[in-house]
């Protein structure tokens, strides 16, 4: 299938190389069609099977993006029934790399226009997409007592646990009345520097409508590197600066936080025990030490008192977090 779609698009002949793989079901390929008489160049190849995945999702956001000044990947051809996309090549140069090498400064610098980047996101018209809801708030938080607790071995009350974040959450779901883009996963990993001082944006078929504090969240408490507090309260105050949050913006951010943080623990764990991919397990005490900074927020008060009647302290940080799960 792939060698017919690449030659129905013009582009029959090319090398394909498969790059490592993510947590999806996704797989990417690098096409290159490099010669001379052609003057194609290099291409990306999604491959996301039905009917674990569905390409017209991506397609979609795409265009919304492209439309709006914003740098997703243009689409060269694409298969919607088979799950085939080919797509332009942002090259090599993510953000993650980037910012791991450079000054503080100059870290702070990448970041600014990252978080600059989510305020014109935001000051767009909003497309045609589902609602970031309570409902969707619940089923990805969930993940963390059907994953993890079972993987520690721990015997906890899910319906309080429910009820709790049902709590934390109400100002949050009311301060969405006006909701903005949400890619869900904004983060050093999916943004890629390209030529002009532009970034490339990845990974964003999973868009919903909802807060703008969000994304902040994703590029602030990135699962796959480390950001200083110091670093994310900059960068919370630059995005207030830049966009006149409301004063409870910080509350919500700390307790979307406390959601996502929750949702990843059980990604990850779902990921090595149903999967078989245990190298995300490696950023789970990264993720728990946001976690516990959010959970200090006075606004997360209802999840922290759960915590701390359900999940000790041995099964929150310590050397033996990982270990339990891996056994």
């Amino acid at each position: 299938m792939i060698d017919d779609f690449l030659a129905i698009a013009g582009w029959g002949g090319a090398k394909v190389s498969a790059i490592p793989g993510d947590a999806s079901f996704r797989r990417y390929y690098r096409v290159d069609h490099k010669a001379p008489e052609n003057g194609l160049g290099q291409a990306m190849l999604m491959v996301a099977p039905p009917p674990e995945e569905d390409v017209k999702p991506f397609l979609h956001v795409a265009e919304y993006l492209g439309r709006n000044g914003l740098r997703a990947p243009e689409i060269f051809a694409a298969d919607a029934e088979a799950g085939l996309v080919l797509l332009e090549d942002f090259g090599t140069d993510r953000m993650r790399e980037a910012v791991d090498d450079m000054a503080t400064e100059d870290e702070a610098a990448i970041y600014r226009k990252a978080v600059k980047t989510l305020t014109s996101l935001h000051r767009q018209t909003l497309p045609s997409l589902p609602p970031y809801d309570q409902k969707v708030y619940q089923r990805e938080a969930e993940l963390f007592c059907e994953w993890y607790c079972p993987a520690q071995g721990l015997e906890i009350d899910q319906q309080s646990f429910s009820a709790a974040l049902d709590k934390a959450l109400e100002p949050v779901l009311a301060a969405q009345d006006r909701p903005v883009v949400v890619l869900r996963d904004y983060h050093a990993e999916n943004i890629m520097l390209l030529e002009e001082d532009k970034q490339g944006l990845l990974d964003f078929q999973d868009a919903l409508l909802g807060h703008p504090a969000y994304d902040l969240v994703s590029l602030l408490q990135d699962a796959r590197r480390d950001v200083s507090e110091e670093l994310e309260q900059e960068m919370c105050d630059y995005f207030v600066s830049r966009t006149r949050a409301s004063d409870r913006f910080l509350s919500d951010y700390a307790l979307l936080g406390a959601q996502r943080n929750l949702k990843i623990i059980g990604i990850f764990t779902r990921l090595m025990k149903r999967d078989g991919k245990d190298r995300y397990l490696d950023y789970i005490p990264r993720v728990w030490r946001y976690l516990e900074r959010d959970l200090a927020h006075p606004a997360c008060a209802p999840l922290a008192e759960w915590f701390a009647a359900n999940i000790p302290d041995d099964y929150r940080q310590g050397e033996g977090l990982i270990d339990r799960l891996k056994a």
